[in-house]
């Protein structure tokens, strides 16, 4: 099947574009089915609420968590526990990344290590953490950390190493050095790679959230969602999972509309 929302460019054309309009229908109609469908299966009456809450039982339940509850400062400190665990491993993860992706003794010092990290899952480290951690704040932005940094890092690395040697090579035929090269040929180039890698490991960010609340925590969208599963609350639980996943839909546009602010060039046809 195919078909044109303009006569000038094919809707299913191998990695075509389209219209803003085209792109915002058809992304509603996706969100839309998916709402359509969960109101359909669990306002039939065919599946028990215990199981599957309706939509409106879930706002109900949001909005008494706002008004009874402590919604606001759950968001609160979930948020700051991502942005503080994300932040950490950026600051680690990107000149380490760049090192890896750059040198091959660094190379090969970190990758064979991370790789094997990267497969431990993070809430193995739960017992680890409380021992060397404690128990307060720095134990959930560590869970945090430990989730993205190792994936970060690799992807750092690998953003790195798609700088074309082309640009290396015309860059020293110039007589740049090292780190002319380095901060004038593969940073600006991987640039625009890194920052969607930053986009990507956000939303893992968000992910380990539920995880990191694990750690003898007493506020928060995962300890909350944790604490409701105790309670068969399902509808709670819906609510949770639905405000994290809004919140990381949201630090992902951010990180999308900034990555079109800085490389506005990479968006012209």
């Amino acid at each position: 099947m195919t078909g044109n929302l303009n006569p000038r460019r094919p809707l299913w054309a191998i990695r075509g574009s389209l219209e803003r309009r085209a792109h915002w229908l058809i992304a509603m109609s996706g969100l839309l089915s998916v709402l359509l469908g969960w109101w359909w299966a669990s306002a039939g009456g065919a599946i028990d609420p215990v199981f599957l809450p309706t939509p409106p039982l879930v706002l109900d339940s949001a909005w008494e968590w706002l008004r009874d509850g402590d919604l606001l400062g759950d968001i609160a400190i979930s948020v700051y526990r991502v942005v503080a665990g994300f932040l950490l491993s950026a600051v680690l993860a990107l000149p380490l990344g760049v090192l890896v992706g750059t040198y091959a003794p660094v190379k090969a010092l970190f990758e064979p290590l991370t790789d094997f990290i990267r497969y431990m899952p993070a809430a193995a480290f739960i017992p680890l953490v409380m021992l060397w951690v404690g128990i307060d704040e720095g134990a959930k932005i560590a869970i945090i950390f430990i989730g993205t940094f190792f994936q970060m890092l690799l992807m750092i690395a690998e953003d790195v190493r798609r700088v074309p040697m082309e640009q290396i090579e015309a860059a020293q035929t110039m007589g740049a050095d090292r780190d002319e090269i380095v901060m004038r040929v593969i940073m600006p180039s991987a640039k625009p790679a890194i920052l969607d890698t930053l986009r990507v490991t956000m939303g893992w960010a968000w992910t380990y959230l539920v995880v990191a609340e694990l750690v003898a925590a007493n506020s928060g969208l995962g300890f909350a969602v944790l604490k409701a599963q105790r309670f068969l609350q399902t509808d709670k639980i819906f609510a949770g999972i639905i405000l994290i996943g809004l919140f990381g839909l949201a630090t992902d546009q951010c990180f999308r509309w900034a990555h079109r602010r800085s490389f506005p060039w990479l968006y012209r046809r």
